[in-house]
């Protein structure tokens, strides 16, 4: 018998290190995190949001009755490895056809996603081979095994309470959210991603949009048990700036104001936030207090002011609410 001691050729499995870290999300914001934590560990989940009803994930969504693919198919981007061939792939990935025909705008990444569905018949089996291909630096999972649609109450400008339907209406739609749904009411969560969060050390909520991102993770009955009920520490890393039509007027405090709101019971331990972002910190560590958090003020954002996370920075920050360095530190002048 040759062991692999003895075979050069032959190397023994390296056990993953770092934290076992769940972050929750989709779109643009889980993508930025994801590029931070990467960088703190690689035993890292990201679990997606499915309520994608626009572009390519939404045609896809209608035309094969799959999950919409395309948050999925930014987080496993995301992960790629950092070499040619994980960059490579990454562009792949997100590349956009452009024609006068059917594939305009179809992300190929969506269509590959899609195609292995199609083939294995399991979305989970499907993502993992995907990320195999691209060397991925973690797990990405769906939040719940069928597709979701958003429903909002708004509050419109003369006063009265309009419902709207589906995730790229409520995105932009004027007027104030003031409570989100999911439709159906209790989906069936992905029994994986259930798992992840109960074997967790920490789970990150954040940053993303809030309403369409974020909150829907929430409101998974299965998946909702799991965030109450785990033992893992819970991190909620608050966005840059409210974003056009979906928070648009909403400070800092109002984010953790409407997660509290829509998740009374959940138990926070550190609020993450961004300094020049918060408008009245001695509010939102009130807010953050009422929920068992601690806040940590840390500059994450780029070097140029605009809202988008530094990742270099995020993951310093990320170090020290795992490790527990919680002091503060002052924004800049």
């Amino acid at each position: 018998m040759t062991s692999a001691r003895s075979n050069p050729d032959v190397r023994p499995a390296r056990t993953p290190h770092g934290p076992r870290i769940v972050a929750l999300g989709g779109g643009h914001g889980l993508s930025a995190n994801l590029g931070a934590l990467r960088l703190m560990s690689e035993r890292l989940t990201a679990i997606v949001t499915v309520a994608d009803d626009g572009g390519s994930s939404g045609r896809l969504r209608d035309e094969l009755g799959v999950l919409p693919p395309g948050d999925l198919r930014m987080a496993l981007a995301a992960l790629c490895e950092e070499n040619e061939w994980g960059r490579t792939w990454r562009d792949v990935l997100q590349h956009r056809f452009v024609s006068d025909g059917d594939l305009d705008r179809h992300a190929v990444g969506n269509l590959l996603i899609a195609a292995v569905w199609d083939i294995l018949g399991d979305t989970v089996d499907g993502l993992d081979w995907v990320g195999r291909l691209l060397g991925a630096r973690g797990r990405v999972l769906p939040m719940a095994s069928v597709p979701l649609t958003i429903e909002a109450d708004v509050r419109e400008e003369g006063g009265g309470v309009g419902i709207v339907t589906g995730q790229s209406h409520v995105a932009v739609a004027p007027g104030r959210i003031e409570q989100v749904r999911l439709v159906p009411a209790d989906p069936p969560a992905c029994p994986d991603s259930v798992a992840a969060v109960e074997e967790a050390d920490w789970v990150v909520l954040g940053p993303g949009s809030w309403f369409t991102s974020v909150m829907p993770h929430l409101l998974v009955p299965e998946l909702a048990m799991a965030l109450h009920t785990t033992r893992a520490r819970r991190c909620v890393t608050l966005n840059l700036a409210a974003e056009a039509g979906e928070t648009e007027g909403l400070t800092a405090t109002d984010h953790l104001t409407v997660l509290h709101q829509h998740a009374p019971q959940l138990r926070v331990d550190v609020v993450l936030a961004d300094p020049s972002s918060v408008e009245d910190v001695e509010q939102l560590t009130r807010v953050a207090g009422a929920m068992g958090a601690r806040t940590v003020m840390r500059q994450v954002r780029v070097g140029d002011g605009s809202p988008r996370h530094d990742t270099l920075r995020l993951a310093a920050a990320y170090r020290d609410v795992f490790d527990d360095v919680l002091g503060d530190v002052p924004a800049r002048g």
